[in-house]
């Protein structure tokens, strides 16, 4: 099953596109399966994320497998850093 990363393809923030793109390089490199969700389609897809996230002001990027929620940037990045991405990620390739 393919990881969800919500994103957003409309934002004035330099930040929040680094995010995404950081998070996109790393599960690209690591030849794991994702699609991207853009909540800049459609309102309901921003209140689906964050329903999922259990944040109601919860922001691009977050990751998801299915319904469960992984985390965004930070926790992906902790878990670099950690050197347990593949435990995050939950082993997809």
């Amino acid at each position: 099953m393919p990881l969800d990363l919500y994103i957003t393809s409309v934002t004035s923030f330099r930040e929040t596109k680094a995010q995404q793109n950081e998070m996109m390089r790393i599960l690209d490199t690591r030849g794991v399966t994702y699609k991207t969700v853009d909540i800049s389609v459609d309102k309901c897809l921003l209140e689906e994320m964050r329903e999922k996230c259990g944040n109601p002001s919860a922001v691009p990027p977050q990751l998801f497998l299915g319904n469960k929620y992984l985390g965004g940037y930070p926790e992906l990045m902790d878990a670099v850093e950690d050197g347990e991405a593949d435990k995050f990620l939950e082993g997809q390739k």
